[in-house]
């Protein structure tokens, strides 16, 4: 036996990490939960098959770092959900985990006490409790998949998960996406590409086999069946929105040359609204009126919302955290959420009335 160390020459420790099956019996799913959660994937399903005239709009905080200041929203949400019910599906964007283009806080699992102590253990369950929180209150949730490991331990309260641009070029993105439970939204890559989403889509409507873990913990070979319910998400990129009518039109033709079906999601954030919270109500009203003139293939929105308009950066005394405000990507407030979402429902009211 060789006395060189050849592997982990750069790993500081490994920690017991609790198995899904733990962080389950601890955080059990409830069947009012469940309830909601097939309700809202079922819902979603049957807009993306055009069984169901209504829209989506994911909606919430660009990230989750304060769960009191979460359920706040959620209530508030969900009040709002039922009001324009009878034309568009709310689901709370719960978001975990941040990919970071060098360095900075990877969400409310990795640190979730912000002090780079990286408790993910403790992340991982307090997220779980969350999710269930929401869905109690009677929101579906929609969430972005980062960690491949990480959906054994929460997939089971999520009706909607998105794949970032980052990462809808990924394999094991991919492979993991074949195998959700949910439909899955793939954004088009940070320059602008629509290829790598659509490439996406068609590799995560496939079975796959790959590495992964059992609910027990255990290294196990992950067989799926294929995902058949991907879309496209129009996140902007490359310097330009993505929204626009011409935009539009050419991701129907990228879909329909790939022999997918025309769905469309348009992220009123990011690049399609420069990173300016002030410019999601401008980009939202468009797409609503391009609906309204007869578009078919937009199926949903998302937006960022907050309790309070605005970001802030994290400090050394989280005391000084202020309630209700992102502390990752910038976010519209709640009044101008409110506004968004009522003037977004009467438009399609009207085209419910003429259809």
């Amino acid at each position: 036996m060789s006395l060189v160390q050849t592997e982990n020459l750069n790993v500081a420790a490994f920690d017991h990490m609790p198995s899904p099956d733990e962080i389950k019996a601890r955080v059990p799913l409830t069947d009012p939960a469940a309830a909601v959660v097939v309700a809202g994937r079922q819902a979603l399903m049957d807009i993306l098959d055009r069984r169901d005239p209504r829209r989506f709009l994911v909606v919430g905080p660009c990230s989750i770092h304060d769960p009191v200041a979460g359920l706040d929203y959620a209530s508030r949400l969900k009040a709002l959900a039922d009001e324009v019910a009878d034309v568009l599906v709310l689901v709370m964007r719960v978001y975990f985990e941040k990919p970071r283009t060098a360095t900075g806080w990877k969400g409310f699992i990795n640190d979730p006490f912000m002090d780079d102590s990286f408790r993910i253990d403790v992340g991982m369950e307090k997220a779980r409790r969350f999710l269930l929180d929401v869905c109690e209150l009677g929101l579906p949730t929609g969430t972005e998949a980062l960690d491949p490991i990480a959906p054994q331990y929460y997939g089971d309260l999520v009706s909607w998960t998105a794949i970032g641009a980052r990462t809808s070029e990924s394999q094991t993105h991919r492979e993991m996406a074949s195998g959700l439970s949910t439909p899955v939204g793939f954004k088009n890559g940070t320059d602008g590409d629509l290829e790598v989403a659509i490439n996406a889509i068609i590799s995560a409507a496939h079975p796959h086999s790959f590495l992964g873990i059992n609910n027990q913990g255990q290294s196990a070979i992950t067989r799926t069946r294929g995902n058949p319910y991907g879309h496209i998400v129009l996140r902007g990129g490359g310097g330009r929105p993505n929204y626009d009518t011409v935009s539009i039109a050419l991701a129907e033709q990228a879909l329909a040359k790939a022999g997918l079906p025309g769905n469309i999601v348009v992220d009123c954030s990011h690049a399609n609204s420069w990173k300016q919270p002030d410019y999601q109500p401008l980009v939202m009203r468009d797409v609503m009126h391009q609906i309204r003139e007869g578009n078919g293939s937009v199926v949903g929105l998302m937006i960022e919302s907050h309790l309070e308009a605005g970001n802030q950066p994290i400090p050394a005394d989280l005391s000084q955290l202020r309630y209700g405000c992102s502390v990752t990507d910038a976010c519209v407030g709640w009044d101008t959420t409110t506004a968004m979402i009522r003037d977004g429902a009467s438009l399609l009211r009207e085209v419910a009335r003429r259809a």
